[in-house]
């Protein structure tokens, strides 16, 4: 911010009395400090008559800086917040709410905090890779306790800032060690992926996966682009629930996927961020990377615990990669962590403790697994009582059952980005421009208002 003083030159100089008794500035002092200011390049002068005023501008150096325009995503929320309307729904943000649309603070995650409490645990720093004991149940989560790629060491798991931080991590590896390759981002995928590759200079390109006639995935546009790409291209997978559409290949699907990137050598590249959120079941979430590990590809995975333990602001999550041999998976961890020291020095460890607790123990896993299950089955009955107020209120006889066929928190709902500002403007509902909406910010009873405002937006507004 720039600031000016305004000052009269009359102030810092003497005056002498004239020969008509009136008084003015002394004619030496005043050239004197006028050299002296044409010197000073943040200082500008006016004349008033016979009074000469001196301005200060102090520039200041960030006048280059821009202003960046608001995230697409946490933006809606801000605007959902300035709305006074009673009706309003935020619909924005893949955050859970409960039934009463209010934010859900898991029970095993408050007793695992007061395990944490009983224990009196301390606040030191964690070692650069995190938590161990997080590592060890992180990994054994995603791919199965007793997993070979477990018990052969070729897999390296280094804690990360939840799901952006590790796939920033794993970016930086990628640009650091396989300079030029590319990777390959679904067509649409999740608003921050991009931002990711970007700033970590890794080139990217997009290959097409929604299909907006079916409202479903264009499987053979997906095989098409993963065949095109340059070879040895890392390929970017949502492990399940994908976002935004929340279209998922088929079991027989993700074979075919495996097959086409192991003939191509492409390296696949999982973002796992709703495991056990989606289906309800941690198993069958993670059934798709479990498959390519198998195989014996080697492979990178993103985590995050944001989503199915709801620790949203406790930034938990992880990078795993898994190599072809324990040798390379100790070089790789070590470099996962040389990049993480300067970026961020070491992880927190308030979320990994609570993480570490909860997986760790039978009980309270268990209990975390029903929660899930609970949180999951509100979403799916919302998705079932929004396509019934759907097909009872169109008239027009459009077909709606996309929304039954999709899987996870969110519905993309083929809305355009003009349909989608009519949702917000006329309806006051806030969602993102490209149609797609949280189911878990919805409630049973606000879906017919939002089957109204659908209809209305799809039929009226082109």
């Amino acid at each position: 911010m720039a600031s000016t003083m305004l000052s009269l030159v009359s102030a810092a100089l003497p005056l002498q009395e004239n020969h008509k008794g009136k008084m003015n500035l002394g004619s030496s002092d005043c050239s004197t400090f006028l050299r002296k200011e044409k010197r000073n390049p943040f200082m500008k002068t006016k004349s008033f008559g016979r009074i000469n005023m001196a301005i200060a501008v102090n520039t200041s150096r960030f006048e280059g800086v821009t202003m960046a325009p608001p995230d697409p995503i946490l933006g809606v929320s801000e605007a959902f917040r300035a709305d006074n309307s009673l009706m309003k729904l935020n619909l924005g943000v893949g955050a859970y709410r409960t039934e009463e649309l209010q934010p859900y603070v898991l029970n095993v995650v408050k007793k695992a905090e007061n395990l944490m409490l009983e224990r009196g645990e301390n606040k030191e720093y964690l070692p650069i890779e995190g938590l161990a004991a997080f590592n060890k149940v992180t990994a054994e989560l995603l791919f199965g306790a007793g997993n070979p790629v477990i018990e052969q060491q070729r897999l390296a798991t280094v804690q990360g800032l939840s799901g952006t931080g590790s796939l920033r991590l794993a970016a930086a590896l990628i640009e650091r060690y396989f300079p030029g390759a590319k990777v390959l981002i679904s067509s649409p995928t999740w608003g921050n992926h991009k931002n990711i590759f970007n700033d970590a200079r890794v080139p990217w390109s997009e290959y097409r996966y929604y299909d907006p006639k079916t409202v479903g995935l264009d499987f053979d546009g997906m095989i098409s682009d993963i065949k095109a790409a340059p070879e040895g291209s890392f390929v970017l997978l949502h492990g399940c629930a994908h976002n935004p559409t929340g279209i998922d290949p088929t079991p027989e699907q993700w074979e075919k996927i495996a097959d086409v990137i192991q003939e191509k050598n492409h390296i696949p590249f999982f973002d796992v961020a709703y495991q056990g959120f989606a289906s309800g079941s941690l198993d069958a979430d993670a059934s798709s990377v479990r498959l390519f590990a198998a195989r014996g590809m080697e492979l990178l995975v993103a985590q995050s615990y944001s989503k199915n333990l709801g620790l949203y602001a406790e930034r938990i999550g992880a990078i795993n990669v898994v190599c072809s041999s324990a040798d390379a998976a100790a070089r790789v961890k070590s470099q996962l962590k040389r990049i993480a020291r300067p970026m961020y020095s070491n992880p927190p460890i308030h979320g990994a403790r609570i993480v570490a607790n909860v997986v760790g123990d039978p009980a309270l896993f268990n209990e975390w697994k029903e929660e899930m299950e609970l949180m999951a089955g509100r979403i799916k009955n919302v998705r079932q009582k929004l396509f019934d107020s759907l097909s009872a209120k169109d008239k027009c006889g459009k077909d709606w059952s996309f929304i039954l066929k999709q899987i996870g928190m969110f519905s993309f709902t083929g809305l355009s980005k003009v349909q989608s500002e009519n949702m917000t403007n006329k309806w006051h509902v806030y969602m993102t421009k490209d149609g797609r909406i949280s189911l878990a910010g919805l409630s049973l009873a606000k879906c017919e208002y939002l089957a109204d405002a659908i209809i209305d937006s799809f039929h009226c507004v082109s």
